[in-house]
């Protein structure tokens, strides 16, 4: 049963990345293109911008052009809205942002091969929280404290952030801004339907629980009509992380391994209580996609689905685009935190860091200051143009904003880190069956216990490698 479940766990991942994949595929550079056609400021959102740009620490730069490596582009493309941060850059210093373009699954091999050619890009997404440490141990970024001084006025609200990401005595993240990893997104006529309490309303009451999550999920599981009431790809990490302990830590610089912690114990064992029931639409009889395309929201949008964890990137998008969760402009797309624990007085938010990595030998680091000083201007002065993007273009309402302003509050006071990904392939492969064995689909589930006998040490192992390289080893 333990191949098993290493073999369907697997499948499960190679499905994940494929599907973030195509967000972005090696080829031409197709930006001032995309970038033409997209969402210009108003007038009064462009007022905001110049008003804000005079909160910026003054830089002259020789270049303007700073090159991005992703498997997206941060350019707008057509018929999404121009980020407030980009068009300060723009009209602060004629900025320009040229996209290298990779694919998901070879972004670290695009990305070494350009340092060791002495042809690297600027600078590199840490928001897939998997960049840190390993690009730090492989020389593949470069500290920021020469370019960033995080005790100033504009970055002392992120040192906190920064601290996070720390290897040899050096930042190695640019942080905007803490971000939610995941939210509980749902489709408030299925709530409706059902006769389940809104669970934003329970969040706001401080009812929202893991027991009434639970059981909403077991009333509405019906897999003999298709019904279930988990999908998407997250829900393992996501619910783990309500119990505030990360499965791979990082302490005082040093890699940790949590398997064996009580707060993890006690919530994987509840997740495996709650699968038992096969709540969790069995991607194993769908080629390991979710329902549907295995686009992301497939279920909710058909009132087939309950809960989705998923970034709020899955529903920050045109209605068009998020019809798969369900209509927007009739108010059917919600979302809320990932529930607490009943004997817990805290909502825990599963995080990452809204940031990003300076790349080796960046031909233009300057450049990237000066872009990253416009991001975090606009963070902070410029946020009503954010909430009124979302309200115009993607037709969200007010509860929408509400609620991703509260749940922002929370991630910046109660985050919790994972370092899993950002170690090494190996680490982050074998971590792709640690995070799903309790909820596995297609009837392998396994308990917590069982889980720790077979991994653990394994994981002791990887992390004490890594923290050798690190010169973090006891």
């Amino acid at each position: 049963m333990g191949n098993l479940r290493k073999m369907l766990a697997a499948a499960a991942a190679l499905t994940m990345c494929a599907a973030v994949s195509a967000c972005g595929s090696a080829g031409g550079n197709d930006t001032e293109e995309s970038s033409a056609n997209a969402i210009k400021l108003n007038e009064e959102q462009q007022a905001i911008v110049d008003e804000a740009s005079d909160k910026l620490p003054e830089i002259k730069l020789e270049n303007s052009t700073i090159k991005w490596m992703a498997h997206y582009d941060i350019n707008p493309g057509d018929g999404n809205v121009t980020p407030p941060g980009l068009q300060m850059f723009k009209d602060t210093y004629d900025g320009k942002i040229e996209f290298m373009q990779t694919t998901w699954d070879n972004r670290y091999t695009d990305l070494a091969k350009y340092v060791m050619a002495n042809d690297s890009p600027d600078f590199f997404p840490a928001s897939d929280m998997d960049g840190f440490p390993k690009g730090a141990i492989k020389g593949m970024f470069e500290p920021v404290d020469e370019y960033i001084d995080l005790s100033s006025d504009l970055w002392t609200d992120v040192k906190a952030t920064s601290d996070a990401f720390t290897f040899g005595g050096g930042h190695y993240v640019i942080p905007i801004k803490s971000a939610p990893n995941f939210v509980c997104v749902y489709n408030t006529k299925t709530m409706e339907d059902n006769g389940y309490d809104d669970p934003a309303t329970l969040y706001y009451n401080n009812e929202w629980t893991w027991s009434k999550f639970s059981s909403m999920c077991l009333d509405f599981v019906n897999a003999d009509n298709d019904v279930y009431a988990l999908d998407g790809y997250w829900y393992g990490q996501a619910l783990n992380d309500t119990c505030g302990v990360p499965l791979i830590g990082l302490e005082d610089g040093k890699l940790v391994n949590n398997m064996k912690k009580p707060a993890v114990c006690k919530v994987q064992e509840m997740m495996y209580e709650l699968q038992k029931n096969e709540v969790v639409f069995d991607r194993s009889s769908n080629n390991w996609n979710t329902r549907g395309d295995g686009t992301t929201g497939e279920g909710l949008g058909s009132y087939q689905t309950l809960f989705i964890p998923v970034g709020l990137w899955g529903i920050e998008n045109s209605p068009e685009n998020v019809k798969p969760f369900g209509d927007v402009e009739a108010g059917e797309i919600m979302f809320c935190p990932m529930p607490r624990l009943d004997d817990s007085d805290t909502y825990y938010v599963s995080a990452r860091v809204d940031g990003y990595h300076m790349v080796k030998n960046a031909p233009n680091p300057m450049g990237v200051v000066a872009y990253m000083n416009c991001l975090k201007v606009c963070d902070k002065e410029a946020s009503e143009i954010t909430e009124q993007q979302l309200r115009n273009d993607y037709k969200w309402n007010d509860d929408m904003i509400e609620m991703r302003n509260e749940i922002y509050r929370l991630v910046n006071e109660h985050p919790v880190y994972d370092f899993q990904h950002g170690v090494s392939g190996e680490l982050e492969s074998m971590m792709s069956n640690v995070n799903q064995y309790t909820m596995v689909t297609g009837g392998g589930a396994g308990t917590w216990t069982a889980c720790v006998e077979e991994n653990a040490s394994a994981v002791d192992y990887l992390l004490k490698e890594a923290n050798e390289s690190m010169g973090a080893a006891d």
